[in-house]
């Protein structure tokens, strides 16, 4: 990705780092991409404000917080093609570009994806395929991958999904509805492994109809 951090980016991965975010690559990338081209302009001033917000059509931009932790949840596991759901601003599809070999990601609002793929387009990033539709569904035809990151809450663990992980495949996922858990779910021989992580607070990831 061309460009060069600014101050507020870099401001950002530091206070990340001291909240407890590790990896330096991750740090990296979120020093190195611009969160204000993800909101409307006038919440730019808050862009760099460790918090999630809104970005029309009842979504939102996730807290920078826990865009770090999934990333480097996810980047644990050294996935080289991820399939993201719920492109959103397009912001967390930015930071992964950056770290993974190729990235998939689906949106199932139009208007969302539209503004997403022209983002991650002005900021060089082409190692990204773009899906308009159901994320429940996942993207079976790229599949199988050797990650997988829900950026909604999922009322549980969509079986779609499970079944799109390589073999040793992670899947990052918030499940709940009035209280939420970010997941970790491992593909072993044995079956699906889940790890809670921490609590979290996501809008739900819808099923089905498309917008």
């Amino acid at each position: 990705m061309s460009g060069v951090a600014s101050t507020s980016a870099l401001n950002l991965a530091r206070g990340l780092q001291g909240v407890g975010i590790n990896d330096t690559n991750v740090l990296s990338a979120v020093a190195n991409t611009p969160r204000e081209l993800f909101l409307d302009a006038a919440l730019g001033h808050k862009a760099y404000e460790n918090t999630a917000l809104p970005i029309g059509q009842g979504q939102t931009i996730s807290q920078p917080y826990i865009v770090a932790r999934m990333t480097e949840l996810l980047l644990e596991s050294q996935p080289k093609r991820v399939l993201e759901i719920g492109t959103g601003s397009g912001y967390q599809a930015a930071i992964l570009a950056q770290l993974v070999d190729e990235l998939c990601t689906v949106e199932r609002i139009k208007s969302l994806q539209i503004q997403a793929r022209q983002r991650l387009k002005r900021l060089d990033l082409h190692n990204v395929s773009f899906k308009y539709g159901d994320g429940w569904q996942g993207w079976a035809n790229k599949g199988p991958f050797d990650a997988i990151m829900v950026t909604a809450a999922a009322s549980r663990v969509p079986q779609a999904l499970l079944e799109q992980l390589s073999p040793n495949g992670v899947l990052i996922i918030p499940v709940g509805e009035h209280t939420q858990q970010l997941l970790r779910v491992t593909q072993t021989d044995s079956g699906f492994q889940s790890e809670i992580i921490e609590m979290v607070n996501f809008v739900p990831l819808v099923n089905g109809e498309l917008a």
